[in-house]
This record gives structure tokens, C-alpha cells and sequence, in this order.
């Protein structure tokens, strides 16, 4: 909300204007009465045709149904009069004389009409793209502007004749358009009391009356419709002595006959995707023409980069227009906020984490996002982009040349240079001018801003005649720059306007010839805010600038609080005794890494909250912390400057460590899910641990017992994100040559297990030899038994060895006596999968009854879903086929609902085995193409895994006998063509892409 202004200058005053009910005219908020009759008719006359002249006969046949003696001098009296009713003097305001007549100029946005068409524009927009849900929430804002009937209070016979019909109209075709937006979301039960109202006012209205039969047909009350024809029919003959039109009698014709086609029909494009763009927690203050024109520019570029300095509000624009453009994009708007990455390699990755895209293989991942775009249609939204630059204009270059229906929408402080960029400077808010100027101060973006946050921590401020010039020069001298206006709008709780300029002023003199004009009155006004913090805060705000993509209150007492005396700082630090984190340590010097008091951080981190430094979002648990990268950076050269970053970096890493660890070490328990998310939510904070540990001021080691135990969590294949583990593993291990033997020979078995998942035989071999030759003389309990258990996993998976059952079972045990319980259960999952693929039937179906009642007792969410799984494996192979289907599809649904992308691959391969095996030929051939859809999305590679290749190519020669080629072939593609194949899987609809 804007705050008042009180006892302002004439002339200075913001207008609004309402015609789609009794004429209103607001000032700054306020009502203002037109009180005089021909005041009243003479806006109306300039206002319906609003920027343009409105000629002086027009007016006057508006103003008298019989014009008087001298109607051209009453006309210039009567503008005089309203001139200063609207508060305007010598000649100053909207209404502006003109040779042949006069003319009103009304802002963006100032009268109602106006708004209403563009939203009715709008919603035509979104219903020619097949968004129902906007367009019907568009024409619900458009309608709610109408306020009763237009102009009743306006004595002119003219403007009741020519101007009221077609507001009229313009109204009723809305209501039209609303009603069939409402059809196609299938809301027929619920139109049903607006469309009785509708006939009743208007009964000679045929198409209200269409509407409503056909809603009532919809909602199942045939006869119902039938009389609505009998009513309206005698209605047109009784008043205007016709039949209904074609158009009813048609629909009465086919309702009579219950015409099919009348049903109501899916919607066109199928489920839409919703994306993953952040709510709002402020309010958006400004930018409409630049938001527009944003909005305008995706309708014909395919890639528009918002440029600007930092601050300027680049992040906030950009989310604002993929919001409202988003019912564009049948598969959503999506924001990939890069500020977190660091490596530019990892570019390809990032976006495609962001877009949740599934995959596992051994692609580049520029090939897996044209694969996956190719056939979307999405808006991306690439936030951040100015430090990877380059990289991000050499794949948008890849992108938008492979998917046709991809935009991008990118934030940078510099332009990309990539094909077919369109540049779009956003300039500051825009600020009042000197004393005297006509517009009002609260037009004036940077005051609204101003005003706005000022509400939410000063609820007392108020813009007053006595300060509105002191505001306006805060808002000139702030340069309009969003972030400075906040920031300085935190401070109105406890100073004036004036006193704000006064230290300002200081703070500006200081830096008056370094850098940039707006980079100079940001960084003033960043260092002003740091300065009126105290020592601890300001500390604090240079300590948790380590971290990347939030944070939460435990991380920063963890990393951030005084710790006197020289210290060895390791993973060990942060977590039990008995997680694995080994690894890295480093000594501390003294005073090396200060801040607050561990029980102080969280008052430290309320108090930065406060003063708009962080925000929190208390609306999951624990809360979460974030900074704008803005003063991220800024904090990151305060703790460089006081000697600070690479101790509290290191904390950082160690800390964690000491978190991958942990979940490491608690994996198969209650927790596991739980754990799981957690470390997605973390991943920021894990990338960035992870490349410093392979900087030169980090410890690989810590890099690589990182790397392992988010292998070990299976983090990579929930995230769908097995190049990435693969990345880090091999890079901490080509820089760790002299690492504890066990660790890198664990390092190397995880390397050979994820390529082995991902189809790359060869490489998993020449990993597993190296951990072999390294750890085989181990004698440590967990070196031979992660060797055994990839012994077994080799022989069970490429070579479909029975012997592998013996393998893997005694791996279990070797996990067992050494307390890994998480690596026991996945030896104890490969064991059963093996039993049931190699094994005989007893054995197979006592496998996996164990391994289910394990996952099961141990109340491990994620391996439970795989218990079920192998338990329908082992009945598929061995038992019960009809059994082994409600095993697998709760399997499924378990998976998805906790968000894993590996496991639904199997389970919709498995179902597809399942139905071939039961008799369900043709549903096997539509789930068989589905899986091949996710196996070829996620890419993992069928041949490498022989026991799975081999059942996949058993069921498809199945089906192939069973229905023919062609039947097959055409199931098949359908399948393939569904865009949710877990969705089909668990028994829903096919939705083809």
C-alpha cells in the first residue's frame, strides 16, 4: 500500500477515474466530487475518447439536447470549472485545449475502461492459446471493475444513446467469453446460478441462453435444457414475435438427440506444467510500461536479456513477467537462478536441474536439454547470467537453434552476445522532479517503492506536505535504484527523511569520483546500511556471504560464530563419531574466523532480517535464510578484506562435509527421506563445498569424502544428477593421489558403480580394477566388503552370473560386521534382485520377503518403495504375476511421491513386464513405449545391464507374438507419445505431448 499524501500543492495530485458504474474521480486515493450536472457530462464526453481530440460540436451536442445561445463560451466555462475541480491551474493538468477541441490525457492504467480492455485483450490472448484458466481469471479481474450500470448518473440523452450500449455490450461479451473459458475447465455445475441470473436480465439474449442449456445438458439435467428452449421460444415470440436463432434451435436439436459431440471435451493440450517460479512475499511497486514491453518483446523474440546494474531490480522484473506470461507456456515457466554456480562446465547441469529434467546417462548435458526442450514449449527464466556469460550464450545459442518452442528470458549486467539477443536496458525507478514540477510525487515509481516498504517496518510514516520535498530528494539522490530505496526505507522506522539525506550526503562525498554514477549510489548506500550496523551484525553479514542458495540457523552457528584459540578445523567438528569425514582438516590461526557468539547468531540473524539484509521464509522447517547476491557480494568483499574468507570457507566445507556425512551415515533409518530432500535443498551449499575443496586454497580430500557419501545417500541417482557424482569423484581423485588408501579406493568402486548405472561398461571396469589393485590389501572391514559388494554387483549386472547371489550376500554381511547399515541394505537390495533374476523360485521369493520386512521394519521411506519393488520382482518371476502389478504400482506411487527420477524408470518398465506376463498385451505395449520414453529421458542404457535387457527383450517378443506388429508398433507409439508416463503407469489417462 502507498502512503497518503496530506495537505499536497494543487496540481500535484495522482488521478483516477471510473466510468463503468456512477462516474468516480479519485486523488491520490481520495474521492473527488463533481458535484455540477454538466461537469459530470462534460468528463464523461472527453474521458470515453480519453488521448484523443474530442471536437468542440461533439461536446456541445453532448452537453444540450438543444444547444443554447453562446454554447461555445458556457463549453469553456464549464471546462474552467472542471479544470479546477480536478484540481489544475493555469493550464496545467490533464485537460488540454486544442485548436478544434479538447483533449483529456489519462496515464496508463488511470481510467477503468482502459484497464478493462486491456484485461479482455489479454484474456483473448490466453484463450487463442488454449489457457482457459487465465482467461477466465482475466475476464473475473475485468468484470469486477464494473461497479453497476455505466454512467447513471450523467444527465445526457447523447451519451445514453451512443456511449452506454456499447459499454453494455463490451460487458455482456465478456460475460460470454468468462462462461465458455469456464466450459472448458469443466465448471458447468458452477455457471449454472450466473447464467439464471443472466437470462433473467437479459431474456432476449439467445446466447446466455445457449449457455446455459448446454450447461445444464453438461451437468447431466437434459430435460432441464429442454425446457429452457420452450421458455426462451415463447419469450422471442410473445416480444418480438421470431423463432430462436439457428444457433439454439441447432443445440435444441442436438441435445434431443444427445448428440455426443455435445460432451464436454478434454482440454486441448492435456495437463499443464506449472514451473517452478517463486511466490512473491512483497508487493510490485512500478515498471508497468516496462513490464509490458517485457512481456511484448516474448511474443517475438526468442531470447530477451534485462540488463542493468545491480540493484536496479533486474530478478524481480524478469519473475514479475514470466509470472504473467507463464498461461503462454503449455509446459511452464521455469527460473534457473545461476548465481550459485561457479563453474561454468556445470552450466548445462545447473539449467537442467532447475527444469527437474531426469537423467543419468552419459550424454553432455546440452544434449539432454535439446532432448528434452525440442518438442516444449516453456519460458526459462536465466537469472544471474553475468559471470558465466559466455557459457550461457554458447547454450542458449544450442537451445533456442533445437527447440522451437523455447524463450528465455535472462537477467545479466551485461548482454549474453548470443544469436538473436534482444537487449532490454532496465533503467532506476523512476523519481520525482525538482520542486514545482506538475506530476504528483506519489506517480513517481521510487516514492511508491519508497512508501510501500516504508509501511512494513515504519507504519507511522506518512508523506506529508512538510516532507514530501525532503522525499523526493531522498528518492532523486537514491538515483531511483530499488535495492538503495528498500534499504533506506528500513531506516524511516527511526529517522526522518532528512536525517537520512544528511548521512547519505556524507557517505556519497566519499566515493564521489570511483566507479560508475549508479554502481557509486549503491555501493553508498550498501556501506551506509553496513555502517549502522553493529560489529556483530556486521560481521555476521560478511560470514554467511559463504553461503550459496540459503541457508538455515543451524549452518550459520555452525560456520559463523567466535570460536577463540588456534583450532584444526575439520568435518569431525560438525558431526558424530562415527561419520565418515576423515578427511579434511586444516589449522586455524587465532582470531581467524570471528563473529558472533554461537548462542548470539540467531538474535544476529533476526536483526539483519530487520534491517532488510536477509530474508527468511519461515513457511517450511527449519526456516531458510537468504541474501540478495547483491549484498552476497558485498559481503563477500567485506570478509576478503578483514582476512576472514578462507577460514570461514573451510568452515564451510568442513560443515558440509560433516552434513553429507551424516546423512551417509543415517541412510536406511526414518530419516532417509527426509535426508534425501535435505540435500537437494542443500545442493547450492554442497556445489560450492565441493569446488572449493579442488581450489587451491581447499582440500580435495574433503571434496572427495563428499563426493562419496552423497553417492553413498544414492543424492545423485534421486537428483537425477549421476554426471554431476561422476564429475566430482573422478576430479577430487586426480587430485588426491597421497588420500587414506581406503578413502580413494572407495572413490574408485563409487566411480565404477554410477558408470556401470550409466551404461559405460568399460569405464566401470578400468575403475573397479584400480580400486581392486589399491584396496585389495585393505584389511579395514569396509574396503572389502564395498569390493565384494561391487564384485557382485559386476557379475550379477553385466555378466548375469547365479554366483553373483553368493557374492552379494557376503557383502552384506562384511557391511553388517562393520556397523554400515546403509551400505548393508543396498547390498541386501542388489542380493534380491539378483536372487529373483538367477536364483531359483524359493529362494527368489524368500529374498525377497526379506528384503522388503528389512526395509519395511527399518521405516526407510525411499528403500521400502524398493522393498516393494524387489518383492514384485521376485512374484513376477517366481509367484504370483497378478500379485507382482499391485506391488510394483506401489512401488511407483511411493517413489514419485517423495520425488525420486531413477526409480520411476523401473517401475514402469517392471509394470510393463508385469501386464505382458498377466495377459494385458495391449496396456504392456503402451507402458513398454512409456518407459522407453523415461529410459530415453533420463538416458540410461538397457544394454549394459543384462538381467534388464533380458527381461525387457523377453516381454517385447511377447507382446510383438501376442498383437501382431502393427497393434503393437501403434500401442507402442502411443505410449512413447504419453507426456506423463508415470501418470499412465498408475492407471490415468494417456496425455499426449
Amino acid at each position: 500500500m502507498t502512503a497518503g499524501v496530506e495537505n499536497a500543492e494543487p496540481g500535484n495530485t495522482a488521478l483516477e477515474y471510473r466510468i463503468l458504474g456512477p462516474l468516480e474521480v479519485l486523488a491520490d486515493g481520495r474521492p473527488v466530487p463533481v458535484r455540477a450536472a454538466k461537469q459530470r457530462a462534460l468528463l464523461v464526453s472527453l474521458l470515453v475518447d480519453a488521448g484523443s481530440v474530442v471536437p468542440t460540436d461533439t461536446l456541445i451536442a453532448r452537453l444540450w439536447d438543444e444547444p443554447p445561445e453562446g454554447a461555445r463560451n458556457a463549453l469553456q466555462n464549464y471546462v474552467l470549472r472542471l479544470r479546477r475541480t480536478l484540481g489544475s491551474t493555469r493550464g496545467a493538468g490533464p485537460i488540454r485545449t486544442c485548436p478544434r477541441g479538447y483533449v483529456i490525457d489519462v496515464p496508463e492504467g488511470a481510467l477503468d475502461l482502459h484497464r478493462f480492455d486491456a484485461l479482455a485483450d489479454r484474456a483473448r490472448a490466453a484463450a487463442a492459446a488454449h489457457a482457459p484458466e487465465r482467461a477466465a481469471a482475466l475476464l473475473g479481474e475485468a468484470l469486477a471493475l464494473w461497479r453497476g450500470e455505466p454512467l447513471a448518473d450523467v444527465p445526457s440523452e447523447r451519451l445514453a444513446l451512443e456511449v452506454v450500449p456499447a459499454l453494455d455490450e463490451r460487458r455482456l461479451s465478456a460475460l460470454e467469453s468468462r462462461t465458455e473459458a469456464d466450459f472448458l475447465l469443466g465448471r458447468h455445475a458452477d455457471v449454472l446460478p450466473r447464467l439464471r441470473e443472466l437470462t433473467a436480465a437479459h431474456p432476449l439474449r439467445e446466447r446466455f441462453w445457449a449457455q446455459r442449456m448446454l450447461a445444464l445438458y453438461r451437468s447431466g439435467r437434459q430435460s432441464e435444457a429442454l425446457d429452457c428452449y420452450r421458455a426462451v421460444s415463447a419469450l422471442l415470440g410473445d416480444e418480438l414475435g421470431v423463432d430462436p436463432g439457428a444457433e439454439l434451435w441447432r443445440l435444441h436439436q442436438r441435445i434431443l438427440t444427445g448428440d455426443p459431440a455435445l460432451n464436454a471435451p478434454p482440454s486441448p493440450r492435456g495437463p499443464r506444467a506449472k514451473g517452478n517460479l517463486p511466490a512473491e512475499t512483497t508487493t510490485f511497486v512500478g515498471r508497468e510500461a516496462l513490464l509490458s514491453r517485457t512481456r511484448k518483446l516474448l511474443d517475438s523474440a526468442r531470447l530477451v536479456t534485462l540488463t542493468g546494474p545491480g540493484g536496479v531490480g533486474k530478478t524481480r522484473l524478469a519473475l514479475r513477467a514470466a509470472a504473467e506470461a507463464a498461461w503462454a507456456y503449455p509446459h511452464g515457466a521455469w527460473l534457473a537462478d545461476l548465481a550459485p554456480l561457479t563453474e561454468p562446465r556445470l552450466l548445462d547441469r545447473a539449467v537442467a536441474e532447475a527444469l527437474r529434467i531426469p537423467d543419468q546417462s552419459l550424454r553432455p548435458g546440452t544434449e539432454v536439454l535439446v532432448e528434452h526442450l525440442r518438442e516444449r514449449r516453456l519460458l526459462l527464466v536465466l537469472d544471474n547470467c553475468e559471470h558465466v556469460a559466455e557459457a550461457a550464450a554458447e547454450l542458449l545459442g544450442t537451445l533456442l537453434g533445437a527447440a522451437p518452442g523455447l524463450r528465455v528470458l535472462a537477467t545479466s549486467r551485461q548482454g549474453l552476445r548470443a544469436p538473436g539477443e534482444y537487449l532490454l536496458p532496465v533503467p532506476p525507478l523512476g523519481v520525482p522532479r525538482q520542486r514545482g514540477a506538475a506530476p504528483s510525487l506519489t506517480r513517481c515509481e521510487a516514492v511508491r517503492l519508497l512508501a510501500d516498504r516504508a509501511e512494513a517496518c515504519a507504519p507511522h510514516f506518512r508523506i506529508t506536505a512538510g516532507n514530501q520535498e525532503a522525499v523526493g530528494r531522498l528518492c532523486r539522490r537514491l538515483d531511483g535504484i530499488p535495492l538503495a530505496i528498500e534499504l533506506a526505507a528500513v531506516r524511516l522506522g527511526t529517522l526522518s527523511a532528512e536525517e537520512i539525506l544528511d548521512r547519505l550526503g556524507d557517505r556519497f562525498r566519499l566515493l564521489s569520483t570511483t566507479g560508475p554514477h549508479h554502481q557509486r549510489t549503491l555501493r553508498g548506500v550498501v556501506d551506509w546500511s553496513h555502517d549502522l550496523c553493529d560489529e556483530r551484525e556486521r560481521r555476521l553479514w560478511a560470514g554467511v556471504s559463504v553461503f550459496s542458495g540459503g541457508f538455515d540457523l543451524a549452518a550459520a552457528e555452525a560456520v559463523c560464530p567466535d570460536e577463540p584459540g588456534d583450532e584444526t578445523v575439520s568435518c569431525a567438528d560438525f558431526g558424530p563419531a562415527d561419520a565418515s569425514c576423515a578427511g579434511a582438516s586444516w589449522a586455524e590461526p587465532a582470531g581467524g574466523a570471528r563473529g558472533p557468539a554461537r548462542e548470539d547468531v540467531v538474535d544476529v540473524l533476526a536483526a539483519l532480517v530487520h534491517k532488510s539484509v536477509l530474508t527468511v521464509d519461515t513457511t517450511g522447517s527449519p526456516a531458510r535464510y537468504r541474501m540478495l547476491e547483491t549484498l552476497r557480494q558485498y559481503g563477500q568483499g567485506r570478509l576478503a578484506e578483514t582476512g576472514r574468507e578462507r577460514p570461514l570457507r573451510r568452515r564451510h566445507c568442513a560443515y558440509y562435509g560433516a552434513v553429507s556425512a551424516r546423512a551417509a551415515a543415517q541412510w536406511f533409518g526414518p530419516g532417509e527421506v527426509d535426508w534425501l530432500s535435505r540435500l537437494r535443498r542443500e545442493s547450492p551449499n554442497l556445489r560450492a563445498a565441493l569446488d572449493f575443496s579442488v581450489s587451491d586454497a581447499g582440500d580435495a580430500t574433503a571434496g572427495l569424502e563428499i563426493a562419496a557419501n552423497l553417492t553413498r545417500t544414492r543424492y545423485w541417482f534421486f537428483s537425477s544428477s549421476l554426471g554431476e557424482g561422476r564429475h566430482w569423484l573422478t576430479r577430487t581423485l586426480d587430485l588426491t593421489p597421497g588420500a587414506p588408501v581406503p578413502l580413494r579406493s572407495c572413490g574408485l568402486a563409487l566411480a565404477a558403480w554410477i558408470a556401470l548405472c550409466q551404461g559405460d561398461q568399460p569405464a566401470a571396469e578400468r575403475f573397479l580394477a584400480r580400486a581392486a589393485r589399491l584396496g585389495g590389501a585393505v584389511e579395514d572391514g569396509v574396503t572389502p566388503a564395498v569390493l565384494a559388494y561391487m564384485e557382485g554387483a559386476f557379475a550379477f549386472l553385466v555378466r548375469g552370473d547365479a554366483a553373483s547371489v553368493a557374492l552379494l550376500a557376503r557383502a552384506r554381511e562384511r557391511f553388517r560386521a562393520c556397523g554400515q547399515t546403509g551400505d548393508a541394505h543396498m547390498a541386501t537390495m542388489m542380493w534380491a534382485m539378483a536372487a529373483a533374476f538367477l536364483g531359483g523360485r524359493e529362494a527368489a521369493l524368500a529374498a525377497g520377503r526379506e528384503y522388503a520386512a528389512e526395509a519395511e521394519a527399518h521405516r526407510a521411506g525411499w528403500a521400502h518403495s524398493w522393498g516393494l519393488w524387489g518383492m514384485g520382482l521376485a512374484e513376477l518371476r517366481h509367484g504370483d504375476a497378478h500379485r507382482s502389478l499391485g506391488l510394483f504400482r506401489d512401488s511407483l506411487r511411493r517413489q514419485w511421491g517423495i520425488g525420486d527420477r531413477w526409480g520411476p524408470v523401473w517401475g514402469v518398465e517392471a509394470l510393463a513386464w508385469a501386464a505382458a506376463a498377466t495377459g494385458d498385451h495391449g496396456r504392456a505395449a503402451r507402458l513398454m513405449g512409456a518407459a522407453a520414453r523415461l529410459l530415453r529421458t533420463t538416458g540410461v542404457a538397457l544394454t549394459g545391464l543384462k538381467p534388464l535387457h533380458d527381461a525387457h527383450i523377453e516381454a517385447e517378443h511377447l507382446l510383438r507374438d501376442r498383437l501382431g506388429e502393427e497393434a503393437y508398433a501403434a500401442a507402442y507409439a502411443e505410449g512413447a507419445g504419453t507426456r506423463d508416463p508415470v501418470r499412465l503407469a498408475l492407471g490415468g489417462a494417456v496425455a499426449v505431448r
